[in-house]
């Protein structure tokens, strides 16, 4: 009943998260973004790190980090305009030390959490987990239904946006804050190390298969669910962390593609 019930878990996270990844994916792409979601992997593994120290709930803790290291990642990609990767390169080396800094104070045991983390794992999901997941996807869904156009114009012409006196930043904060909580949910399952790989490699591949933007992304949403159940499945028949796993599938799909297309 226990294996079961967690794997029933994993196949409904699985799905939730193969709907989200493709929408989240292509935009960080167009938007030459693509780091920011390693730079909020490596932030939110500082968050779970600061959860275990101070005894509270590591997921909660995670969102309301990375939720505040959002805004500062929009402040800074304003200040350093013409290098943003600065940026990028700021936070991400700041998420990884605070990171290793607050797991060198967690006793052992909190260590072997921080592993869980790390790396991903399908025993640890909850129903509380899944929840959040199934709410957050119905939120990105809808945004996506309301502000497909605005974002669209926000991401190849932002002076444009501007003069059409669309709320830029807000969007974009928007847009950071929704990209690190979806991180900090999924990152349980597939791992802090290859989160950004779930939410960018589907989008990647289905580029190469559609030239219209509704295409790629449900392209994208069939190329993750592939991705993530073949996944899940090899993860736990052969042993090996979901998130690894996932990711070379997804890389095996994407050179079949590459070599014959």
């Amino acid at each position: 009943m226990f294996l079961y019930g967690f794997m029933q878990r994993a196949f409904q996270a699985s799905i939730l998260i193969s709907l989200i990844a493709p929408m989240l994916g292509l935009f960080l792409i167009l938007r030459r973004q693509s780091l920011m979601a390693d730079t909020l992997s490596h932030v939110s593994l500082a968050g779970v790190s600061l959860g275990l120290l101070l005894g509270y709930d590591p997921t909660w803790v995670n969102i309301l980090v990375v939720v505040i290291v959002a805004g500062i990642l929009e402040y800074l990609r304003k200040v350093y305009r013409t290098y943003s990767e600065i940026s990028i390169a700021i936070l991400m080396s700041g998420g990884m030390a605070t990171a290793l800094v607050l797991m060198g104070l967690n006793d052992s045991g909190a260590t072997v959490s921080i592993q869980q983390f790390l790396f991903g794992s399908i025993v640890t999901i909850s129903v509380q987990q899944v929840w959040m997941l199934l709410i957050l996807t119905v939120v990105i869904i809808v945004l996506y239904s309301i502000f497909r156009k605005p974002m669209y114009t926000l991401t190849f012409d932002e002076e444009t946006a501007y003069t059409a006196g669309l709320p830029i930043q807000f969007m974009s904060v928007m847009f950071n804050i929704l990209t690190g909580v979806t991180i900090a949910l999924i990152m349980p399952i597939v791992g802090a190390l290859l989160v950004s790989a779930i939410l960018i490699l589907p989008a990647a591949i289905s580029i190469r298969l559609s030239k219209s933007f509704n295409g790629v992304i449900f392209i994208g949403i069939g190329v993750a669910l592939i991705g993530m159940i073949m996944g899940l499945m090899g993860s736990y028949y052969l042993g090996t962390p979901p998130g690894a796993t996932i990711t070379l599938i997804y890389i095996a799909i994407f050179s079949l593609i590459a070599v014959f297309k």
